[in-house]
């Protein structure tokens, strides 16, 4: 929870007042105060000088939002026009039973901006949800770059950050089997800086002309329009294994990193090597990186289906709550910077964007730390219209020659055009600078700003002062000044040539219980496959990864391996910690989880609510779930209140399950089939477990065995503390993946 005694957080909670005072102006009294306000702010100006309009603080995007944001309960009902309207219920007819009339212009206002509300949904990251929030630089990066956010110390960005899906629709689940967009647009004021990347180091292909091929044949396939937001099908792994350079990011996509538990638990990368450039000119390349502060975890593949259809929303949902609930998500921003001199010593291209450099040869060094704090007002307002471009740059970074990257500076503003309506989105609100924005672009669709004046060209000797360039020296954008050459061609680096050495590194770097899932995840994708030919092309690209990855997927495929398809390069690598989710040492904190406590009528009331205490004060959320809803009579005849059904309420979106005491409510928990589900399969999902009391009589119904020796992850105690201690310990873990779940569960 916020502590708000904090000067970070009164910061945010003073914000938020902000927020409020500025959507205050859209209210009547507002509305009243408003022209009094500007005629005393007109009255103060010289006579021959008209007043500014009215402008938010520099670097408060909140405020900036505010001049745009309506509150419109409470108000009179108009048409777009301010029209009052005295009957929102009935059309206008030739007599009551009679048909309507074309004249009902307030019917065809009404009706025809239903028809046209929504717009062309995203290509790829069509399902997304967002927030606002602040960056902090911790301090001067002077030394590398002269971009103005990164310039000292306790600097403050507003942010707006958004999450996606790659693959599917904007009406498929969150918890679908994918890469997650991780989007982050800084108002600086030097202008919009967008931070494009994934959750992912590394991309499927090195050269943006193969992106419309990975994603038609990602996408559902062509003539039935099927799987939604899935892999697992012909057409892609048809077009992955054809294409050796996706290999390395198979391993990401069929590891847990492609089923995040949170968004605020996931990693997120730039993917490219960008350029930092310093005001003396020195150019250096860099990857960046975010790292969240509650660590990196994922789900059970088995745990991201069921949640797919229990809770599709269950990303943008816990997003919202946490930040609702003052559960800030928070993430700091590290760089891997390499000198221009230095880029050829790693053995391979850092222009290639299916390659990383390990953490162990290039450290990430934290930079600056990102908070968010608001959620957004307005779901299309905000997340949908928003429009992020690799090449909304400031002054001290730049892009570098990927083939990948150049292919993005192209193809984000092409995409809003369609989507947004034309070329004027940068004036949306969500998408519009806090800096001040001059220049000679004019008109097109939906223009907003009027621009005053006769002159809309420059140079020009008429505007007297003119509109003019701002030199490099004064804090003009100056392209970094590198060294290029050569003849025009089509052709691919020799240097990019190396498909398997990384993905073997990713392999070999993860601990057993993962690469168990990348093994399962392989098996049930190829076994989805109609194409026997596909399938054994696959495992021979797999064949150059590991032998013994490939052969335990072969065994289940019922196939012999084949002969590993021919390859370039094997570099060999040092296993990394950092790639793993497990090996990486995690921080060890429950702030922020949830918890069902199981419960039925006759239920130890005062070890339930002990239980609770404990864990509310750690920050841990808790819901108590029951056989009915209302209240139940607990042993000594108190009321305990119940949250939620155990029938509506799955382990799946809890992160471990209590189950309380009491003699008669663990019988009737016993009788239950759903009660005995709930802890069976969050035993399987590798889910902490606790037992006050009885309630080892309900563990120990589902299979779960609670005697002899200690079951990883499983705590049983008579005593709330004792239980509270070693229950909070085990959540700290977030999972125990090495929990042998066949031997111990009796079933």
């Amino acid at each position: 929870m916020t502590d708000s005694t904090t000067p970070e957080n009164r910061a945010l909670l003073a914000g938020s007042r902000r927020h409020f005072l500025g959507t205050a102006s859209a209210t009547t009294a507002g509305a009243a105060l408003a022209p009094l306000l500007m005629a005393q702010n007109a009255a103060a100006q010289p006579a021959t000088v008209p007043a500014p309009p009215v402008a938010a603080p520099p670097g408060d995007k909140v405020q900036d939002l505010a001049r745009d944001t309506s509150v419109d309960a409470g108000q009179a009902l108009t048409s777009n026009q301010g029209l009052r309207i005295a009957d929102n219920q009935n059309t206008l007819k030739a007599g009551v039973r009679g048909p309507a009339l074309l004249e009902d212009q307030l019917f065809r206002e009404k009706m025809t901006a239903f028809d046209h509300e929504r717009i062309p949904e995203r290509v790829v990251h069509a399902r997304g949800a967002a927030a606002h929030g602040v960056f902090e630089t911790y301090a001067s990066q002077a030394a590398l770059t002269r971009a103005d956010f990164l310039s000292a110390g306790g600097k403050k960005t507003p942010v707006f950050v958004r999450f996606s899906t790659v693959a599917g629709s904007r009406g498929s689940a969150d918890t679908a089997r994918d890469v997650r967009g991780f989007a982050v647009k800084f108002y600086t004021d030097e202008g919009n800086y967008d931070l494009v990347g994934n959750n992912m180091p590394v991309f499927f292909i090195q050269d943006a002309i193969k992106f419309p091929d990975l994603i038609h044949a990602a996408k559902p396939e062509a003539d039935r329009e099927i799987p939604q937001a899935s892999t697992a099908h012909d057409t892609f792994w048809d077009f992955i294994s054809l294409m050796p350079e996706s290999t390395h990011m198979v391993m990401w996509i069929m590891s847990d990193r492609a089923l995040p538990r949170s968004y605020a638990m996931m990693e997120g990368f730039g993917v490219h090597s960008f350029r930092l450039v310093n005001a003396q000119g020195t150019s250096r390349l860099v990857k960046f990186h975010w790292k969240p502060l509650k660590g990196v975890h994922g789900l059970a593949w088995d745990e991201a289906q069921k949640l797919a259809g229990k809770d599709p929303d269950f990303h943008r949902r816990d997003l919202a709550d946490a930040i609702a609930a003052g559960d800030f998500p928070q993430w700091e921003l590290g760089v891997q910077v390499v000198e221009e001199a230095d880029a050829n010593r790693f053995g391979f291209d850092l222009l290639d964007s299916t390659k990383l450099i390990p953490e162990e040869l290039v450290p990430v060094r934290p930079i600056g730390k990102m908070t968010l704090n608001r959620n957004p007002d307005n779901y299309f307002a905000e997340t949908e219209q928003v429009a992020f471009h690799t090449g909304n740059l400031v002054p001290g970074i730049d892009v570098t020659e990927d083939p990948l990257l150049q292919g993005r500076m192209f193809s984000y503003v092409d995409t809003q055009l369609t989507r947004l309506g034309g070329p004027n989105f940068h004036e949306i609100p969500i998408n519009r600078a806090i800096a001040p924005v001059h220049n000679m672009n004019r008109d097109g669709f939906h223009r907003q700003t009027i621009a005053k004046g006769r002159v809309n060209y420059e140079p020009s000797s008429i505007d007297v002062p003119p509109i003019r360039e701002v030199p490099a020296s004064r804090g003009g954008f100056a392209t970094a000044q590198v060294p290029v050459g050569g003849m025009k061609l089509r052709h691919r680096s020799e240097t990019f040539a190396d498909h398997y050495s990384q993905a073997t590194l990713f392999w070999q770097s993860q601990t057993p219980p993962e690469q168990q899932h990348i093994v399962e995840a392989l098996q049930f994708e190829l076994g989805k496959l109609t194409v026997q030919a596909v399938r054994m092309r696959m495992l021979a690209n797999l064949a150059n990864v590991d032998r013994d990855l490939v052969a335990r997927v072969a065994t289940v495929l019922g196939v012999t391996v084949p002969v590993a398809s021919p390859r370039n390069g094997n570099k060999r690598y040092a296993p990394s910690p950092m790639l793993s989710m497990i090996a990486r040492g995690n921080p060890k904190g429950v702030v922020g989880r949830k918890v069902a406590i199981l419960a039925a009528d006759g239920v130890d009331g005062d070890g339930l609510q002990a239980a609770r205490a404990e864990l509310v004060r750690a920050g841990v959320t808790v819901k108590v779930l029951a056989p009915h809803l209302g209240s139940l009579r607990s042993a000594s005849g108190a009321a305990v209140a119940v949250d939620d059904l155990i029938v509506t309420m799955p382990s799946v979106v809890f992160d471990a399950v209590l189950v309380a005491g009491g003699a008669q409510s663990v019988q009737t928990l016993r009788a239950s089939g759903d009660a005995i589900d709930h802890v069976r399969e969050a035993f399987r999902h590798a889910k902490p477990l606790g037992a006050l009391g009885d309630g080892a009589g309900l563990l120990a119904a589902a299979g779960i065995a609670v005697s002899g020796a200690k079951v990883p992850g499983v705590s049983v105690a008579s005593q709330p503390a004792d239980l509270a201690q070693g229950f909070m310990a085990d959540m700290a873990l977030h999972r125990h993946w090495d929990r042998a779940v066949r031997s111990a569960l009796a079933v």
